[in-house]
């Protein structure tokens, strides 16, 4: 071994409890926050739930303008103007993000008629509902193309204009069933568990791009109309958290530029009970939780 190595090998533990302290020191600091009002914002999945929760604490907030992404156009004018009477302009375009063809005509639509987006937040997302063996195929099959793949379309759409500008910022509203899935909701969990890896690379691809950050939050079951009907064992212990809640929280992060967010934060020691217990163990937490059985009850929207 060089010296070189010998010296970047010694300098590593080093680095990691600088970055350690310098977090821990964070936590208690007012951190600098990015200046929303020069932000052109696009939002898929905006007509609804947390993407219209997202709009609005956007444009609370400050952002120049919106643009609401959508399959249904009823709820994306709806979204549209609740922003537009909050004094925020906001556009909205009918959109399948699981349509490459369509998510790159949209987006030459966007530019040449709002401008340039400097903050991308994937939103969209479906949810089937059931085991493996219950689901259609078809399904199966528009689960992964809008939840995953859509998001490939979406970035490589406008990630290109961010990193000439060095301005932008890509958020993906995943979910903490990414890490830790449940049954009956196998194409979803399939789906976020991709999203996130996607996210991951994605955000150590862009360490070296001045000016253009990631953010990827994942919340637990949250209270909206896509996972109706889904019930945990004790919901005073494990409450649903509220969509404005989720939207705030990463509207926050896009401004700390934060990387990852789980909500609520007991969901970090879900990562770290993975990481060390036996799958024996992590079974019974499961079927204290809840989990195995919360939708059995399901009647969510796809």
């Amino acid at each position: 071994m060089d010296l070189k190595a010998l010296g970047c090998v010694l300098l590593l533990p080093i680095q990691i409890v600088y970055y350690i302290v310098k977090a821990s020191v964070s936590c208690f600091l007012p951190s600098r926050r990015r200046d929303l009002s020069g932000d052109v914002v696009l939002i898929t999945g905006g007509g609804r739930g947390i993407g219209r929760h997202l709009a609005k604490e956007f444009a609370k907030r400050g952002a120049k303008k919106l643009i609401l992404w959508g399959r249904t156009e009823k709820c994306l004018k709806e979204a549209c103007e609740e922003i537009t009477t909050m004094g925020t302009e906001c556009h909205y375009f009918v959109c399948d993000v699981a349509n490459r063809e369509e998510v790159y005509k949209q987006a030459m639509v966007v530019r040449e008629k709002v401008g340039d987006v400097t903050i991308l937040v994937n939103n969209a997302a479906v949810v089937h509902g059931k085991s493996l063996l219950d689901s259609d195929d078809d399904a199966l099959s528009k689960t992964q193309h809008i939840n995953t793949l859509g998001q490939f379309w979406t970035t490589k759409a406008f990630l290109p204009r961010m990193l000439e500008l060095q301005n932008g910022h890509v958020v993906c509203l995943n979910s903490i069933l990414s890490l830790s899935p449940i049954p009956g909701a196998i194409d979803y969990c399939t789906s976020k568990s991709s999203s996130f890896a996607f996210m991951e690379s994605l955000t150590l691809g862009l360490l070296d791009c001045p000016g253009v950050g990631c953010t990827t939050v994942l919340p637990f079951h949250t209270n909206t109309e896509m996972f109706q009907g889904m019930r945990v064992r004790f919901p005073k212990i494990f409450p649903p958290l509220k969509p404005e809640v989720v939207a705030q929280r990463t509207v926050d992060a896009v401004r700390t530029n934060t990387a990852f967010v789980y909500l609520p934060w007991t969901m970090n020691l879900l990562v770290i009970l993975k990481s060390i217990l036996p799958q024996c163990a992590l079974e019974e937490i499961h079927k204290f939780s809840g989990s195995y059985t919360c939708m059995n009850t399901f009647k969510g929207r796809t």
